[in-house]
Parts: structure tokens; sequence; C-alpha cells
């Protein structure tokens, strides 16, 4: 079974599937992080970033860029060392939606995305429901109001009391991520005709994951009540 949950930046996706995958007893596939992982590379070892439009399968490869498969998740690797906390910084922050929009990317991770859906997973991101998975049995799609979202992002990085400043600044920049990941020709961000919305704004993290579990519930996921 496969559960897709889509949306903007800082709408709790990840960690919201993350959640609903361990109460289901389900892996959880965060696309995000494959995307970030290339990012890093890209940024690391070249070509600059102004380049990246001319990317092609050979060059992906060289990367380096892979997945360890940790039991409930995926744990991202540059050249066979784990970059999971690397990924996060704000440089990658940045340039992740460049490299999102680069056709050659998607098509090098759709494969490698579908391949990881080997059992039941909860995945994530912003074209799951669309490209990756159409046919998943539960699709939803994840919306907040900017500044909560920005909030959201800004303790994620480690900054969990933001000034109004900060907090303006990152509201700022996610509606311009926005932008970038709404107009991009590839894949580009919206919800499936057949997604389920759901506001996070005035919800508790447990009341969006208690919704989401309950919606896979009806769906068939049967795993036992923790």
């Amino acid at each position: 079974m496969i559960i897709a949950i889509d949306g903007p930046a800082g709408s709790g996706k990840s960690s919201t599937a993350r959640a609903v995958a361990e109460r289901l007893g389900f892996r959880h596939l965060d696309s995000g992080a494959f995307y970030r992982t290339l990012t890093l590379a890209a940024l690391r070892a070249g070509p600059p970033p102004e380049q990246w439009q001319d990317l092609g399968r050979e060059r992906l490869d060289a990367l380096g860029v892979g997945a360890r498969d940790d039991g409930d998740r995926f744990v991202m690797r540059i050249h066979d060392q784990d970059v999971d906390q690397q990924i996060r910084s704000p440089e990658v922050n940045a340039h992740v939606s460049e490299m999102a929009r680069v056709p050659a990317v998607r098509h090098w991770l759709l494969s490698r995305l579908r391949a990881a859906a080997d059992c039941d997973v909860v995945a994530d991101g912003r074209d799951m429901g669309t490209v990756v998975f159409p046919d998943a049995r539960l699709k939803v799609f994840l919306i907040a109001d900017p500044e909560t979202r920005a909030r959201r992002r800004l303790a994620e990085m480690g900054n969990p009391d933001p000034d109004t400043h900060q907090v303006r600044a990152e509201t700022r920049r996610l509606l311009a991520r926005d932008r970038i990941d709404s107009e991009r020709e590839a894949a580009p961000l919206r919800k499936a005709d057949d997604a389920i919305v759901v506001d996070t704004t005035a919800l508790t993290f447990d009341e969006q994951v208690g919704m989401i579990e309950t919606l896979g519930r009806s769906r068939g996921a049967n795993a036992p009540a923790p």
C-alpha cells in the first residue's frame, strides 16, 4: 500500500509522513531527501548551479548519491557516507528548488523512488500523488498558512523562537520557493485531483498525524494500533 503526502515547503510533510509510517508499520520514503542529497553532492563536487540545467544521466551517476535501507526509512548517502544531517543546511535549502527543476534529475530519480516502494510506504514530496505514485491508494495534500510554515522551517533549522524579522524573511523565501515549484515545467507542485486536503495551520502535530493515520486505516492499512 502506498500513501502519498504532498504539499509546499514547511507544510509538515516529512515529519508527518514519518510519524504516520511509524504508527502504521510502513516505511517512510522522503523524496525531498533525495533531491537535497543531489543538491549537496553537486555543491560539493560541481558543476555550479548555473550549469545544473545541463546535467545528464552520466553526471548524475557520478555524484555518487544513494540511499541505505534502514528498515523503517532510508538514510541518504554520498559515495557511501551518510549525509542525513548535512542535507538540511541553509545552503542546500537555497538551491534545492533549482535542482528539482532539472528535467533529467526528475527522470533520474523517478525509477529510484518507485523501486524504493517495494513494501508498504508513506511517501512525501511535491509530486508523489501526481507523478511518482499516481495510483497511490491514499493521497493527501498538506497546506498551512505561510507564517506557520515559516516558523516550522526555522524551528527545523534550530531556531524555535525566531523574531519578527526572521519570520518575515523566511516567509518570503518560502513564498518564492512556492512560485518556483508551482511554475516549473517538470512535475510542478499541484494537488492531485483525488487528493484529500488537510490544513495543518490550527492542528497540533498529533492531530494531523492521527487524521492521516485514520484515513490510511480506512483505505486498508490494518497494522495494529500502537
